[in-house]
C-alpha cells in the first residue's frame, strides 16, 4: 500500500512524450483523467487483483482493464491457452475451430442468443446490432436512455454517458445531425416517458437498445417493473428489444442480466468477458433475426480479425473458469462486503453517498439519495469524488477516474483487498 506521496516521476515523462504522440496521450479519453484532475498513472503490469505502475507503485485495482479480467489480471490458465494458440498463429483470416467452441458456449449460456456473430469490439457489436434492427423491421428511428453507452458509433453519440459525460461534451462535433435525427432519447427507468416515444412515432421505431444494468453513467440498477415493461412495449409496437450487455454480459451473471433478471431481449451485444481482455465483440439473439446477416442474408457486415485464435481461446478459458462452481458467489459476495463498507465509512465520516451492487459490478455516488437515473448522477458531487480518487490513489486502491463509470472486482479479490480497500477509505474520506 501507497501511504505518502505517489512517486509518478516515470508516469509523467512518458505521459508528457504521449502527448506530442497521441490526442490527450490516450488510446481512449477516459484514461485521460480529465474529470478527475492530475496526470494519469502508466501502468507497467496486472497480475491477480493488483496493478504496477512504471515508478513502482502498486494498486488493488476495481477497473480490470474496464471489466474483461473477471477471473483476475493474468490468470496463469489463461495466459498459458493464449500462448499455445499463438504457437500456431494470431490470426487466420478463415474459420477456425475455436469459434464454434465459444459460439456454442455463448448459446448455451445467454437466454436470447440462438446464433452468434463474433466482431472485435463493443462499439462494433452496437454498429450491427443497430444495422440488423433496422434491416429487419424496415424501419428507422431507434430509441437509447440517457446516459447510455453503446459505442462511439455517431448515431449513438446522443446523451451518451461515459467518457462523453467525462469530458463533458453534450455530444460530438463531427457527427452529422443527419445520423442522429433517428435516435429518440428517454430518461432511464422512465416507462412513460418510452410509451409516449412509442405512440408519437406509430410503426416507425425499430428497436430499443439499454444497458440492462447501466455502468456507463455510474452503475444504476433497472427500478422493479422497468425491464418487464420494455419487453411488453416493443412486443405491442413491433420493436426489437435489444440488450447492450457488453458490460453486464458473464458479469452479473453466467447468463448477464437478462438471466438475472429473467427477461429476455430480442438480441444482445457482448463483449468484455467473452474475450478474456483481448479485443472482441459479439452480437446474437434469435435465428430469424440473425438469419439477416451476411452471408446468409442481405444485412452486410465483415471484420478481418472477427474470431480471431487468440480471442477465441482467451474467452474459452475465461468462461471455463467462471463456470467452476461458486464463482458468482464469491463475486457477489465479496463486491456487496467492498460497497457496503464504503457507504458505512462515507456515513461515519459525515458524507452523502448511495451506490450498490450485482455480482461483480458495482457503483458508489456522492450523492443524497438512490440514483434512479442520468439526471440524478450528474447531481452527485464531482469534486468531492475527484478528491477522493486522488486519495484512494495515495493510499494505492486504483480506481474509475471517472463518477461516471462503474467498477470492477474479480475472482482474484478478496476480503483482504477489501478490508483495505475499506480502511483507505476511512483514511481518505475522512480528511475530504
Amino acid at each position: 500500500m501507497i501511504t505518502g506521496t505517489l512517486r509518478t516521476s516515470k508516469s509523467e515523462e512518458i505521459f508528457a512524450a504521449a502527448q506530442q504522440l497521441m490526442p490527450g496521450g490516450v488510446s481512449s479519453p477516459v484514461r485521460a483523467f480529465k474529470s478527475v484532475g492530475g496526470q494519469p498513472i502508466v501502468f507497467d503490469r496486472v497480475k491477480g487483483a493488483y496493478a504496477w505502475d512504471v515508478d513502482g507503485n502498486q494498486y488493488i485495482d476495481y477497473v480490470g482493464t474496464w471489466g474483461p479480467a473477471i477471473c483476475g489480471h493474468a490468470h496463469p490458465d489463461v495466459i498459458r491457452a493464449i500462448q499455445e494458440a499463438a504457437e500456431k498463429g494470431t490470426s487466420f483470416g478463415a474459420p477456425c475451430a475455436l469459434e464454434n467452441v465459444l459460439a456454442e458456449m455463448v448459446i448455451d449460456a445467454v437466454p436470447s442468443v440462438e446464433m452468434v456473430r463474433f466482431v472485435n469490439s463493443g462499439t462494433e457489436a452496437c454498429m450491427a446490432v443497430l444495422r440488423l434492427m433496422r434491416a429487419f423491421t424496415g424501419r428507422e428511428k431507434v430509441i437509447k436512455f440517457e446516459g447510455c453507452y453503446h459505442g462511439h458509433a455517431d448515431m449513438f453519440l446522443v446523451k451518451a454517458g461515459s467518457g462523453v459525460a467525462t469530458l463533458g461534451l453534450p455530444d460530438s462535433p463531427g457527427v452529422p445531425k443527419s445520423t442522429t435525427a433517428s435516435t429518440l432519447t428517454a430518461p432511464y427507468n422512465d416507462l412513460d416517458a418510452v410509451r409516449q416515444l412509442f405512440e408519437e412515432n406509430p410503426g416507425e421505431i425499430a428497436g430499443l437498445i439499454l444497458e440492462p444494468v447501466v455502468g456507463n453513467a455510474g452503475f444504476i440498477v433497472p427500478e422493479a417493473g422497468f425491464l418487464a415493461g420494455l419487453r411488453e412495449l416493443t412486443q405491442e409496437h413491433g420493436a426489437l428489444l435489444v440488450f447492450d450487455e457488453v458490460m453486464t454480459g458473464f458479469r452479473i451473471s453466467y447468463g448477464g442480466a437478462q438471466e438475472k433478471f429473467g427477461i429476455t431481449p430480442d438480441l444482445t451485444t457482448l463483449g468484455k468477458v467473452i474475450g478474456g481482455g483481448l479485443p472482441v465483440g459479439a452480437y446474437g439473439g434469435r435465428k430469424d433475426i440473425m438469419a439477416m446477416v451476411a452471408p446468409a442474408g442481405p444485412m452486410y457486415q465483415a471484420g478481418t480479425l472477427s474470431g480471431n485464435p487468440l480471442a477465441m481461446t482467451a474467452g474459452i478459458k475465461t468462461l471455463e473458469l467462471l463456470r467452476r462452481p461458486g464463482s458468482y458467489e464469491h463475486l457477489d459476495r465479496v463486491t456487496s462486503r467492498l460497497i457496503a463498507g464504503l457507504l458505512d465509512v462515507a456515513k461515519e465520516t459525515g458524507h452523502a453517498a448511495s451506490g450498490g451492487s450485482i455480482s461483480g459490478m458495482f457503483g458508489l455516488f456522492f450523492a443524497e439519495g438512490p440514483v434512479h437515473n442520468y439526471e440524478d448522477a450528474k447531481k452527485s458531487d464531482l469534486v468531492k469524488f475527484s478528491k477522493f480518487h486522488r486519495g484512494m490513489l495515495e493510499q494505492g486502491v486504483y480506481l474509475a477516474p471517472s463518477q461516471f463509470e462503474a467498477g470492477f472486482t474479480s475472482l482474484a479479490h478478496t476480503d483482504e483487498e477489501v478490508d483495505r480497500t475499506i480502511e483507505a477509505a476511512k483514511a481518505v474520506m475522512s480528511n475530504l
